[in-house]
């Protein structure tokens, strides 16, 4: 490997200097620029002493004269930065097998963020429908975040990949938060990894989102026959267009479904956590997610049994389960659908 870890190089195609942070493989190393890390082929980088050597150094002659190479260069525009979204990029690293063929060995997954906000995030990579690593932090604005890498056989099993959004600081305009599932099948994935050999490029992406979205008004509060209002009936399209994002885990502990609550009676409480319950059904149906965790408690079983009394009789809903689960003991439910 002509690269080392720590090594200043210079990228060659925009004349910028880094350093190299990770060796991916023979042929591709991870390097950071400014802040900013990203993947390159050893073919596109090289060390920038030569660069700094063969630069002519700008002598005044006592005379006063300028000659045509010590003319001062205009400064470099500085380049514009677009802003399309967040995405989920994969990099496949490979090796080589016994038989002298390049084998995919892993993805490594990064969060990219290409625009001016910073978010916080809640990252899950689910096989069928079970959470299998999780992760919270904060992704800067135009900037790359690491997530984990993936062995590559494990791909086969058609993962999941849950994210919930929020913003560092509230903004009134905007939804509480947003999510984005991102799932690849088995054979979609090669012929991307087969797509980006035959360009020479070393990532493929998934965009979760363009923008932001802004907040809206809940108008799902009368679904139901709990809810105690008139009854009003939404169509999918309509629920996607106007109403707030859907979650994936919902939590119906009354002091999360309302800060009001300490003088409400056991049937109102029950009633606002019924009514809760199927607000964010309705979503998740709606937005045909594949899986609902529904945090209801343990306590005396009310609540649990209300809702699976509920669930019997959606069609959308495949199964549903209440067993021990190390995040909330036998205190949740979770929803299988299908469409």
């Amino acid at each position: 490997m002509k690269f080392e870890i720590g090594d200043k190089i210079i990228v060659l195609h925009s004349n910028e200097e880094g350093e190299v942070v990770d060796i991916i493989n023979d042929k591709m190393v991870m390097v950071d620029v400014r802040g900013v890390k990203f993947p390159a082929y050893t073919d596109q980088i090289d060390f920038p002493y030569f660069k700094r050597f063969s630069e002519k150094k700008i002598v005044q002659p006592k005379s006063g004269k300028k000659y045509i190479d010590e003319v001062k260069k205009e400064k470099a525009e500085k380049i514009q930065r677009v802003e399309d979204g967040v995405w989920l990029t994969f990099l496949p690293v490979t090796e080589t097998d016994e038989f002298g063929d390049e084998v995919v060995r892993e993805l490594k997954l990064h969060l990219d963020n290409r625009t001016a906000r910073a978010y916080r995030f809640t990252y899950r990579l689910l096989f069928f429908g079970k959470s299998e690593f999780e992760l919270n932090n904060t992704v800067l604005a135009f900037s790359n975040f690491y997530l984990h890498d993936i062995p590559f056989e494990d791909l086969s099993d058609n993962p999941s990949f849950s994210f919930e959004f929020s913003l560092p600081e509230a903004d009134k305009t905007k939804a509480p938060y947003f999510e984005a599932v991102f799932k690849i099948k088995a054979r979609q994935l090669f012929a991307r990894i087969e797509e980006i050999r035959e360009k020479n490029e070393a990532t493929f992406s998934h965009r979760l989102f363009e923008t932001y979205p802004d907040k809206h008004i809940d108008e799902l509060e009368a679904i139901g026959s709990l809810a105690g209002g008139t009854v009003r009936a939404f169509s999918a399209k309509e629920v996607k267009q106007g109403m707030e994002p859907p979650r994936s885990v919902i939590d119906l502990h009354i002091e999360k479904v309302t800060d009001d609550w300490k003088h409400l009676s056991n049937f109102e409480m029950l009633t606002m956590q019924l009514s809760t319950f199927e607000k964010y059904l309705e979503l998740a149906i709606a937005h045909m997610l594949p899986s609902l965790v529904v945090i209801h408690g343990v306590g005396t079983g009310k609540l649990r049994d209300e809702i699976h009394e509920l669930l019997k009789y959606r069609k959308e809903v495949k199964t549903f389960v209440n067993q021990y689960d190390p995040r909330f003991g036998y205190g949740a439910t979770e929803i299988f659908f299908q469409y």
